[in-house]
């Protein structure tokens, strides 16, 4: 059986493609790197990341990490398999007004019926650590 991303698409235009109108686009999330072990993604800190309170809101913080772990459940699936997120939690350590944040994922479990990823989420500039994000994802045949 075969990936259903071949090693010659799995690239960063590719998943930027399967954006479309979606959260992830309005959000200006870019995918910087894709392999089946890791995917970065990343956005700029903008007015409409914030919450009302003036700090980025703890959604933009989930859509990154979990749009992120989505990808690279996606590039770990065989021909005929789909997925769904069952679980997800996330820790938040701290926050920033301005700059580019990242997540960055990696594999905790990648089985046949479940996958388990991590991300880290740190702002670009200083490193800081923002959040670690956990789902577990239900592989559907």
């Amino acid at each position: 059986m075969s990936y259903l991303i071949p090693d010659d698409v799995l690239a960063p235009a590719f998943f930027h493609g399967r954006f479309g109108g979606s959260l992830p686009a309005h959000l200006g999330i870019e995918v910087m790197e894709t392999t089946r072990e890791r995917f970065i993604l990343e956005l700029d800190v903008v007015a409409h990341h914030m919450a009302p309170n003036g700090f980025m809101h703890a959604g933009t913080v989930v859509t990154l990490a979990d749009t992120a772990a989505g990808f690279s459940t996606t590039a770990n699936l065989r021909e005929g398999q789909g997925f769904t997120t069952i679980e997800l939690k996330s820790n938040f350590f701290s926050t920033v007004t301005k700059g580019r944040i990242r997540a960055v994922t990696a594999p905790i479990h990648v089985g046949r019926t479940t996958q388990v990823w991590d991300a880290t989420v740190e702002a670009v500039e200083t490193g800081k650590r923002l959040a670690l994000f956990r789902c577990t994802q239900l592989v559907l045949t």
